[in-house]
């Protein structure tokens, strides 16, 4: 693809002669200049802090996309999602999701049951950390029929973060207190509280038996967790027969159901 730097030049100007700016004309005006560099097929931008539910901030779904991309995503799968997470790390830069991914990710319930939905060949997101450890990031997304960015594309998106992150970080300022606004509670301490840590309570898991099926939802295999929690593999099989066990269950599609139910309970 050529990059149409008229069209992005123009756009940026039209830009910087508002006074005052929505979150959609906000999100227009980079749609526009993305799309003047590379070809993709949806952009969504979410907000994050720490556990809270993430802040739709723009996209360009329509009515169906948007209930699988951001209201079924808000009502809980966020929790399981590489990006959520790696924004809580407060990584930046621009970021494939297989890159992203646990091992077991793309083999793993949420990805049968949630992501595939998406229908998505790749999604890569600019993630840009701004202030009150806010994370925004814009995602990019290619549709099968599109297939993958190219390395030529991926490396345009590459140089051009810079900008984008400083655009995100001006356009998008006082998040923190959007959050604050949406009423999210935190818990004893100030300590954030997550729907999936109220989860584990309500089904009386140990904090080590959280910690160990959150990974396993989210794509982790028994290896990939024992080397994150700095346990033996065996460790982990032992605390995860032990849940089943405690949960009356058998199987990983049974453990997603239930953690969904009881999040949406």
């Amino acid at each position: 693809m050529r990059v149409d730097f008229t069209a992005f030049f123009r756009t940026l100007a039209d830009w910087t002669g508002e006074t005052e700016r929505s979150d959609r004309q906000t999100g227009e005006t980079l749609l526009a200049m993305m799309r003047a560099l590379v070809r993709f097929d949806g952009m969504v931008v979410f907000a994050y802090r720490d556990k809270a539910r993430p802040i739709d901030l723009f996209s360009t779904f329509d009515a169906d996309d948007y209930n699988v991309f951001v209201n079924l995503y808000q009502a809980g799968p966020y929790l399981l999602d590489p990006f959520y997470h790696t924004a809580r790390a407060g990584r930046s830069g621009v970021l494939r999701m297989r890159e992203l991914a646990p091992d077991r990710f793309f083999s793993s319930e949420y990805y049968r049951s949630y992501y595939s939905q998406t229908r998505l060949a790749e999604e890569l997101g600019f993630f840009v950390p701004t202030q009150d450890g806010v994370t925004v990031v814009v995602s990019l997304m290619r549709r099968e029929k599109t297939g993958v960015f190219p390395a030529s594309e991926f490396g345009l998106l590459t140089d051009a973060e810079p900008f984008v992150a400083a655009f995100v970080r001006r356009a998008w300022s006082g998040l923190a207190e959007r959050f604050a606004e949406t009423g999210q509670g935190r818990g004893r301490r100030n300590e954030p509280v997550s729907a999936a840590d109220k989860v584990w309570r309500k089904l009386n898991l140990t904090d080590r038996e959280a910690s160990i099926i959150e990974l396993v939802l989210q794509g982790h295999s028994s290896e990939s967790i024992g080397l994150r929690l700095d346990i033996s593999t065996g460790t982990v099989k032992v605390h995860r027969r032990n849940v089943y066990r405690k949960l009356g269950i058998s199987s990983q599609i049974q453990l997603l159901s239930i953690y969904l139910k009881n999040l949406q309970a």
